[in-house]
């Protein structure tokens, strides 16, 4: 049975009610429209003119409840090495066998892949107007400018060594040997560069 999309007006005309409750009830959530702003028909007489139609459909302002069905979603479509080569056939007969797919109605899955479709885009934005940065290219950056700092500091003893023995009439060699080995005893306490770019 194929899925039949119709307009705003049409699908007011259908209700019996105004266009403007149809926008009012689609920014609310309540209805969900496509990408295209047309709705499928089967959303009509389904209740959601009623007082509880947060029952019938969930509102998009209820946040907890789609977060819980995006991390269903996500854990359902976790994938082992082994099924990281099936056709989408076979994983989508795979995950409907093992009974943890969540079984969403059309309304919530279609406000569950408008939701993805939008984050998609923000992300595409926000990438391109630079605003984003690749994470193996930080950590790329972030690795250089440490392994720079280090040998800068491992050069500094020879460098500054023999000033500060002239400053305080003492040998050069034995000034530059002792600075050396604090300097080295001092990069070997911070270790490698462990950046955490998540929140905690």
């Amino acid at each position: 049975m194929s899925i039949e999309f119709i307009n705003k007006s049409e699908f007011a005309r259908r209700e019996g009610c105004d266009e403007k409750q149809i926008r009012r009830a689609i920014e609310k959530g309540i209805l969900v429209a496509n990408s295209e702003g047309l709705l499928d028909s089967s959303q009509v007489k389904s209740g959601w003119r009623k007082s509880n139609r947060r029952s019938n459909l969930k509102v998009v302002s209820d946040n907890s409840d789609i977060v819980r069905t995006t991390e269903n979603v996500r854990e359902s479509f976790a994938r082992t090495d082994d099924e990281v080569n099936e056709s989408a056939e076979e994983a989508a007969e795979r995950l409907l066998a093992s009974g943890n797919a969540p079984l969403l109605n059309y309304a919530d899955a279609l406000q569950l892949k408008e939701n993805y479709i939008g984050r998609l885009r923000q992300l595409e934005y926000e990438q391109k107007s630079g605003n984003l940065i690749d994470l193996e290219l930080a950590q790329g950056v972030l690795f250089e400018e440490f392994r720079n700092l280090r040998d800068a500091w491992l050069n500094w003893p020879v460098k500054f060594g023999a000033e500060i023995a002239a400053d305080l009439g003492l040998e050069a060699d034995k000034v530059v040997e002792v600075l050396g080995a604090y300097v080295y005893k001092q990069i070997e306490q911070l270790g490698e560069p462990d950046a955490q770019f998540t929140r905690s």
